[in-house]
């Protein structure tokens, strides 16, 4: 019977350490910039109207994701 409660505490364990993984700071932080370059490029290239139009719109939402994640945990 104490098998089972050790079982249930490790999965709860392996549980909380899966989030933690998934909310850190490096990997998070990188997407922000890649999206925060992305509109840059998308400001910068001269052909597709569509693209500029919505490149200030890209920036912000980098910058912002970028200022979420650099709270996450390391």
């Amino acid at each position: 019977m104490s098998d089972s409660i050790d079982v249930a505490n490790d999965n709860g364990a392996e549980n909380s350490k899966g989030k933690k993984r998934l909310f850190r700071r490096g990997p998070w932080e990188n997407a922000s910039t890649v999206v925060i370059g992305a509109g840059i490029l998308m400001l910068m290239q001269p052909f597709v109207f569509g693209l500029y139009t919505w490149s200030f719109a890209v920036i912000i939402a980098g910058t912002v994701g970028f200022l979420i994640t650099s709270h996450f945990p390391e």
